[in-house]
């Protein structure tokens, strides 16, 4: 029997015996374990919030680690008894196995790329001396670690292309180690820079060493938790040990803010691009590399806008800026009069939102969104309107980086039901040729991608793509799963996705939602679903929900909703708010302790979309649908199979910990409540095409049995 603490909040949802099996409706809920607990209450503004589970914030613990061993027994257990699992399995093993190409980079006359041969678990890296020439391998991550949790999170090349930075991540965690390759051979330099995260490595003009961003060791044992504040920016010099590292910027007086350092091309300028947090705005900073014991001069300084810098030409510095226009705009700012008032608008703002610009060919191509898809336009670097980039449909593209004296670029499009295709495109011309095109064992023009505009519930237009298969019968009965995010500026664009493809030749219905919090229609349509704002999301959400059964795609059985990170506050929060209206869930890695989830790693930069419990107002809106705090005992929630791992140093696991023991000691249905958790994983950058296929294998069984699907859904 697990303690009981105090009568407040949520204690009186936690006092029942999770061991003893219950009955409802007939049908008997499953034996949930025993998870830790004590009479931990907080205060927060004079309300008293209990944390029963708080002991599962330490991972670590005996008591977490054997509820976790108990958790994963009892959900591989549920789940092996799902027929349609080996078939999922085998169809998404078939189909992930399809060469898959990145955009080649160009650096001295040599091409760089990745390259997966299919079921690869990490993608392995290789250049090319010339376009037409064979393949050399450069690094393959696959040689690092025998079940490939060990991942490269980031690469940087030498202007020269004789030199390769990459950081090294393990087991999915944000921390990296940076190491420097040299091409030609092959051969790793006996360079080595540990504690760096969310950063990455600017080489010098002449490569004699790099600016990168780090963290403070931290202590013995707390390096998965512990929060992470004044990150500091400094040069390694090639050929030194890190410890003689030249500090080249801090701020101790500014706890949050961070640093990434750019060189200009040109070699003569560091650009510091100064951050707070997740927030879209930014500061620019920069030191004449030409100069010694230069300063570190402040160019925006007021953190009131985005600024991205895109090139430059001398002091003339080119920057896409949401600074005085809501979808943003190109200005060059000349840093002899580096005034607002003397700025140039040469792109101005139009009707779509510029995601951002590059200069090749001594043209800017921009690439903006247009209703949440990719739209490229070329100008002139007076600004003059040149061309449109013709792309094969309504997708998302990637690329367009170079140089101003390169003649051509490579960028990658995709759509739901395209796999992503590398292009060569010629700036004079306008022409793209194809570079690199993947086959995939599928037929694409089965399928159709529509996209609608429905109604929130405060009157708001929001779009969304449907992805079927042709011909699909609008009768209500289609499985339907319903994908989204909505935060952090971030916009949600057509992508292929296996996992997804798999899902409608199980008969699905793949539907994604284009929610406010997130960067579809600019900063309005972000700050429109943060902080006191952020019901907005969900009820955008909802809404999808609510329009997919009244379309007749689908009705609330058989419609199940996905998200991951803040998409996983989504789910949560929605599944607390209106566990009628969904059949099934599916929340990864959720942010779903909204009154503590500033205390742990990187947590306190989300504050400037969610805002804080430490804030009274913001508290208010925040204990209204923090999904932990809102779970009703006896509700009959839907069924859901929460997923997180116990590397997870981004949102920790405890988040998931807490919900999962909360929602299965409320749940008053009989549906299961499930969680997966992952081991030597993290949020999810890196993670091994293996751990990939079993986890969506998983998820798909799962929707299967819980939406009533055929053992074997592949037999429509």
């Amino acid at each position: 029997m697990m303690r009981c603490g105090m009568a407040v909040a949520l204690a009186v949802v936690l006092c029942v015996s999770l061991a003893t099996a219950q009955q409802n409706g007939g049908a008997s809920k499953l034996n949930y374990p025993v998870a830790p607990s004590s009479n931990q209450v907080d205060e927060y503004h004079g309300v008293r919030v209990a944390d029963p589970y708080r002991p599962l914030e330490d991972p670590d613990s005996e008591a977490s680690r054997q509820w976790i061993e108990a958790e994963n027994k009892l959900t591989f257990g549920y789940l092996d008894t799902i027929p349609a699992r080996p078939k999922i399995h085998a169809r998404l093993s078939e189909l992930f196995n399809y060469e898959r190409f990145s955009v080649p980079a160009e650096h001295g006359g040599r091409y760089f790329y990745v390259h997966n041969t299919g079921l690869q678990n990490q993608s392995v890296f290789y250049w090319l001396p010339a376009l037409d020439a064979e393949p050399r391998l450069l690094l393959d991550p696959n040689t690092l670690s025998a079940d490939g949790t060990v991942a490269v999170s980031g690469v940087s090349y030498s202007e020269d292309g004789q030199l390769m930075a990459y950081a090294l991540s393990t087991s999915g965690s944000d921390w990296v180690e940076w190491h420097v390759r040299e091409v030609s051979t092959g051969k790793d330099l006996p360079d080595v820079i540990k504690w760096s995260k969310f950063s990455g490595a600017a080489f010098t003009r002449d490569a004699s060493g790099f600016y990168y961003s780090r963290y403070d060791e931290p202590k013995a044992g707390s390096a998965l938790r512990d929060t992470n504040y004044y990150q500091k920016l400094y040069f390694h010099k090639l050929g030194t040990p890190q410890s003689q590292d030249e500090l080249i910027y801090k701020r101790d007086d500014h706890k949050e803010w961070g640093f990434g350092g750019a060189v200009t091309d040109d070699g003569h300028y560091l650009l510091i691009h100064v951050s707070e947090g997740t927030d879209p705005k930014n500061r620019v900073y920069y030191k004449d590399l030409t100069k010694p014991a230069s300063p570190v001069v402040p160019l925006m300084d007021k953190m009131d806008a985005s600024y991205n810098f895109v090139d430059n030409d001398g002091p003339l510095f080119w920057f896409v800026t949401n600074q005085g226009a809501t979808f943003s705009r190109l200005v060059e700012v000349d840093l002899r009069h580096p005034e607002p008032e003397h700025w140039k608008t040469l792109i101005p703002e139009s009707t779509e939102k510029l995601e951002y610009a590059s200069m090749v060919d001594h043209k800017f191509i921009a690439s903006y969104l247009k209703d949440a898809h990719t739209v490229v336009k070329v100008f002139e670097r007076t600004g003059k309107f040149m061309r449109t980039v013709e792309l094969p449909g309504i997708g998302t593209t990637g690329g367009f980086g170079g140089r101003r004296e390169q003649r051509h670029t490579f960028y990658s499009y995709t759509s739901y039901a395209t796999p992503a295709t590398i292009y060569r495109y010629d700036v004079a011309t306008g022409k793209s040729t194809v570079f690199r095109q993947p086959k995939v064992k599928f037929h694409p023009e089965e399928y159709e991608t529509r996209q609608v505009f429905y109604t929130s519930k405060d009157g708001t237009r929001v779009p969304m793509f449907i992805t079927s298969k042709k011909g699909i019968k609008l009768d209500g009965t289609n499985p339907t799963l319903l994908y989204g995010y909505g935060g952090f500026d971030i916009p949600l664009t057509p992508g292929f996705s296996v996992g997804a493809l798999v899902w409608m030749e199980m008969g699905g219905v793949y539907a994604v939602a284009n929610l406010r919090g997130g960067g579809e229609y600019g900063e309005p349509w972000h700050q429109a679903g943060t902080k006191l704002h952020k019901q907005n999301v969900f009820d955008d959400f909802i809404a999808a929900g609510e329009w997919l059964i009244a379309n007749h795609y689908t009705q609330s059985s058989k419609l199940a909703i996905q998200g991951g990170s803040n998409g996983g506050l989504l789910v949560g929060a929605c599944i607390t708010q209106r566990p009628e209206l969904y059949g099934a869930a599916l929340p990864a890695v959720g942010v779903m302790d909204m009154l503590r989830f500033h205390k742990f790693t990187i947590g306190w930069a989300w504050t400037s979309d969610y805002g804080s419990s430490d804030n009274p107002e913001e508290f208010a809106a925040i204990y209204k649908y923090s999904p932990l705090h809102n779970i009703r005992p006896g509700v009959k929630y839907p069924a859901t199979l929460i997923m997180t791992a116990d590397h997870d140093d981004r949102v920790v696991p405890a988040h998931s910990f807490k919900f999962a023991a909360t929602l299965q000691a409320a749940q008053g249905g009989p549906a299961p409540v499930l969680i997966r958790i992952q081991t030597k994983a993290g949020h999810g950058a890196g993670k091994p095409i293996s751990k990939t296929i079993d986890e969506i294998t998983d998820a798909w069984g799962f929707l299967v049995k819980s939406l009533g699907m055929k053992d074997d859904p592949f037999m429509q």
